[in-house]
């Protein structure tokens, strides 16, 4: 009876229908599967909208495609690296002119970063301690995030009007500051205009991040480091900071990229003609292919702009990654 029973529980543990691992096989490859397979409509969206247009581009910057290819591109004659080579000629008009917008958006988007990464900080680092109305505040500190980019900018425009805009009435007729109006949408107060706008609209982001950022630092640390009789800056210095610093390698990043790739400000402030002051590289490669229909040295510049993105993000991230990994081990 006994040897009985342990021939059938022997049959059956050999049996297909009773071992577990076949079964759980099928399972097991449909829940590694289904997180890939929800993410390919999301990849299929994502090449159709950035890698096709892309890789059409690349291809239309060794084309000599004018206005009058338009209808066909694809006829257009092969240039090869004529419109690289006339992109990155300073010594000619329109390298130097590229060469200038380069400069000009170098300077505006380190200005821009810097502040908003300061403003940023300084506010969220205020926003930790408690008070009546920190809510509000934190609301009202958003707002310039949340406005669509259009009503905001053209908010903007209206008070750097010459003669009746909010900026200079405040400057000259209350504080006078200034000895007559300025002229804040040409000339060189043009890139302060556009500076200011920038910086408006982009250090909430950064008061945003970094508040969160700072979600994660224990209160213990600075409960001791006061006891220890560190002040307000030592505890943001040895503390704050040092805490932050992943959280502010993908926000200067980050910035840096927005901010540099800005066309929306630029071109909703100035309109297609930018002022020499605030030509700024989006802009510019714009100007080159809508404007005098040149598309195959527009897309050159296009894509000689994604090589130093490219190269700027790549060089940014081994720098970073290679000062926190004494840290991290």
């Amino acid at each position: 009876m006994t040897t009985t029973v342990t021939e059938q529980a022997t049959v059956r543990k050999k049996s297909p229908g009773a071992a577990d691992g076949p079964r759980r096989r099928p399972g097991r490859i449909r829940r590694i599967g289904l997180p890939y397979l929800l993410l390919l409509p999301a990849l299929i969206l994502e090449l159709l909208v950035h890698l096709v247009p892309m890789a059409v581009g690349i291809v239309m910057s060794f084309k000599e495609l004018t206005q009058f290819y338009i209808r066909d591109w694809g006829t257009a004659p092969w240039a090869g690296l004529d419109n690289y080579s006339m992109s990155v000629d300073f010594d000619a008009p329109v390298g130097e002119a590229l060469l200038h917008s380069f400069l000009v958006t170098v300077a505006f988007t380190l200005l821009s970063v810097g502040l908003c990464w300061l403003i940023g900080t300084a506010a969220a680092i205020f926003m930790q301690d408690t008070f009546r109305g920190r809510g509000l505040l934190r609301a009202l500190f958003l707002v310039p995030y949340a406005l669509p980019v259009y009503a905001a900018v053209i908010t903007w425009v209206f008070m750097f009007q010459h003669d009746n805009g909010l900026v200079n009435h405040v400057l000259h007729d209350q504080l006078h500051l200034t000895d007559k109006p300025s002229f804040w949408l040409i000339g060189d107060n043009s890139f302060y205009a556009l500076l200011t706008v920038s910086v408006w609209k982009g250090w909430p982001f950064a008061f945003l991040i970094v508040m969160a950022g700072l979600q994660n630092i224990p209160r213990e640390l600075y409960e001791a480091a006061a006891l220890d009789g560190a002040g307000v800056w030592q505890q943001i210095r040895r503390i704050t900071l040092p805490s932050l610093s992943a959280v502010n390698q993908v926000l200067v990043l980050v910035l840096f990229l927005w901010t540099f790739n800005d066309f929306n400000t630029p071109y909703v402030m100035f309109g297609k003609a930018a002022p020499e002051a605030a030509d700024l590289v989006s802009v510019h490669i714009y100007q080159a292919s809508f404007v005098t229909w040149n598309f195959g040295a527009g897309s050159a510049m296009s894509v000689l702009l994604l090589l130093f993105l490219l190269i700027v993000t790549g060089v940014y991230l081994a720098v970073t990654s290679r000062g926190r990994r004494p840290a991290d081990a």
